[in-house]
């Protein structure tokens, strides 16, 4: 993989562990030459994993919408910061730079990103693999969610299949890296007509 796509909090949450993850994984993008894609903002998670990653020599590219520059406070130093029109166009622009997704914690950008980009995988607009950093848990109740969606009728396992769930930044690169995508329908049928 050349280039993953980070989604994660513009607030740093409130334990130093996630603040400890997002440096480490900047860090070992930087280390192995992979660049670092997010949402182009220098607060919260979202500016520590950005800066890790410049830190350790590697190269970041920021994408976002020119409503949230202010907002968001638009990083400046990156190697390169690409303001678009929406929020629609930064996720598809960032979803066409990265090989790789991966969620650290965050609130509902970080979860509405996930899941459109899981979204996307499942209709087969995508191959690309995406991955949770399940720091200290905090993800568990969204996968137990997940698999209850299994066990209810409402997902097919193949489809929750499609999120690789790691909680150690070495881990989850090598799972990224052996990532093959299931078989996967691209239409939705009634299972009653088959």
């Amino acid at each position: 993989m050349r280039r993953i796509c980070v989604f994660c909090g513009s607030r740093p949450g409130v334990r130093p562990v996630y603040r400890e993850v997002a440096e480490t994984l900047g860090r070992t993008l930087a280390e192995r030459s992979i660049e670092l894609v997010y949402g182009g903002g220098n607060v919260g998670l979202m500016g520590i994993v950005a800066d890790a990653c410049l830190a350790a020599g590697g190269k970041v590219v920021g994408v976002i919408p020119r409503a949230l520059m202010e907002w968001e406070v638009g990083h400046e130093g990156l190697t390169r910061l690409e303001v678009v029109d929406s929020m629609h166009s930064r996720k598809a622009r960032m979803a066409e730079l990265a090989d790789g997704f991966v969620a650290l914690p965050g609130g509902l950008g970080t979860f509405e990103e996930l899941f459109e980009i899981l979204t996307w995988a499942q209709l087969g607009f995508h191959s690309k693999p995406v991955a949770l950093l399940n720091v200290e848990a905090y993800y568990q109740p969204l996968i137990q969610m997940m698999d209850r969606g299994v066990a209810e009728g409402f997902m097919k396992a193949e489809n929750r299949g499609l999120l690789l769930v790691e909680d150690n930044v070495q881990t989850l690169l090598r799972a990224m890296g052996a990532y093959h995508p299931p078989a996967v329908g691209k239409r939705i049928r009634d299972e009653k007509q088959l």
